[in-house]
């Protein structure tokens, strides 16, 4: 498949149709890894694991609850 590079404000940026999104497990909104190899001219575009953001989010939550309310926690374990 052949598309054109388009300006996009002061960048560009390059159609990928429907069912291409499909194919790749993409949707509109979704975050995807680019790899640019100027050796061979190639553009790689990879969906970005869901699961692990939603793992990472979750781990930092975790983890501001807990710094937050460290002394209560540590309070109730005493108990």
């Amino acid at each position: 498949m052949t598309q054109k590079v388009i300006k996009v404000g002061s960048s560009a940026a390059v159609v990928i149709p429907k069912k291409s999104l499909k194919g790749l497990g993409i949707s509109i909104g979704d975050e995807v890894s680019v790899d640019i190899n100027p050796a061979t001219r190639t553009v790689s575009v990879k969906a970005v694991e869901v699961s692990n953001r939603r793992g990472d989010r979750i781990t930092k939550l975790g983890l501001d609850f807990i710094n937050r309310y460290r002394a209560d926690l540590e309070r109730l374990a005493r108990e």
